[in-house]
């Protein structure tokens, strides 16, 4: 089957009774991309790398000069970030934040993902795409987790399976709640990462849930001395460890002593930017 295109899929979505009515291309700088309108908010796509620093190619591409660097490192995938289209982009936009009735809340969540999976698939993009889910929408959402979004992706011909639901630390730090969560959403073909609340809670991801993924907080891990010991039972459990929201060349050299593998942050958008 050929991959269809960025304006194929919203033109997809436009028979979609909830996405055609948000979803459009935008214009300008956007011309080529899925955009939406909820509630006189415009937002948009952006999103961050996760990169697997073992490759050599990114260890030398921040002590060398960036003009000199073939390649960044592999990307692991992208996490994707939502920004409002008010001529300021800003990454700390949260249009979750601004919604107060749980439906209007559900209803944002899922325009939003099916906007950055657009923005994502319709350029062929490799690696996983993470989208973050709202600690609201979880308990909005009383079963099924997943299953809508699931269904709305195979019309467009997607598949679920390259789409890494990122859970809060809330939903974390609630073992039954997480183990219910982590089976609904990989039933219907997703990967699940759990972000955690603090270091000590790794402890009992195993023991309700089989996350594909572990996040962390990289100045937290490394400000508590609990980069090793997270290493080394995320090893143990064989489950991939990302620390993410690196912002200084500091962090991400301390991280490389403890053999860290996926790192993920403003710095390593700012290198990246410098090679485009």
């Amino acid at each position: 089957m050929i991959p269809l295109t960025i304006p194929q899929l919203v033109d997809r979505a436009s028979t979609h009774p909830f996405l055609g009515e948000h979803l459009r291309m935008g214009t300008g700088i956007r011309a080529d991309e899925a955009v939406a309108r909820f509630d006189n908010v415009e937002i948009g796509s952006s999103y961050e790398p996760i990169f697997d620093i073992t490759v050599h190619a990114l260890a030398q591409s921040l002590s060398s000069a960036p003009e000199s660097a073939d390649r960044f490192g592999d990307e692991l995938g992208f996490q994707a970030i939502t920004q409002q289209l008010d001529g300021t982009e800003s990454d700390t936009f949260d249009p979750f934040e601004q919604v107060a009735d749980d439906q209007q809340l559900v209803a944002l969540d899922r325009m939003s993902r099916a906007m950055h999976a657009i923005n994502f698939f319709g350029p062929q993009r490799h690696g996983l795409l993470f989208l973050r889910v709202h600690e609201r929408l979880l308990k909005s959402v009383r079963y099924d987790h997943g299953r809508h979004f699931s269904t709305v992706l195979m019309s467009f011909g997607l598949n679920p399976s390259r789409i890494v639901i990122e859970l809060p630390p809330a939903a974390v730090a609630h073992r039954t709640f997480l183990g219910y969560l982590t089976k609904s959403y990989q039933h219907y073909g997703f990967k699940v990462a759990g972000n955690l609340p603090n270091a000590g809670q790794i402890l009992s991801v195993s023991d309700m849930a089989r996350l594909d993924f572990i996040k962390m907080d990289a100045p937290s891990a490394l400000r508590d001395s609990m980069v090793k010991p997270l290493v080394g039972y995320a090893n143990r459990l064989k489950i991939p460890l990302i620390f993410n929201r690196v912002t200084t060349e500091a962090q991400f050299d301390l991280l490389q002593q403890y053999d860290v593998r996926f790192v993920q942050g403003p710095l390593f958008v700012v290198h990246e930017n410098r090679l485009a």
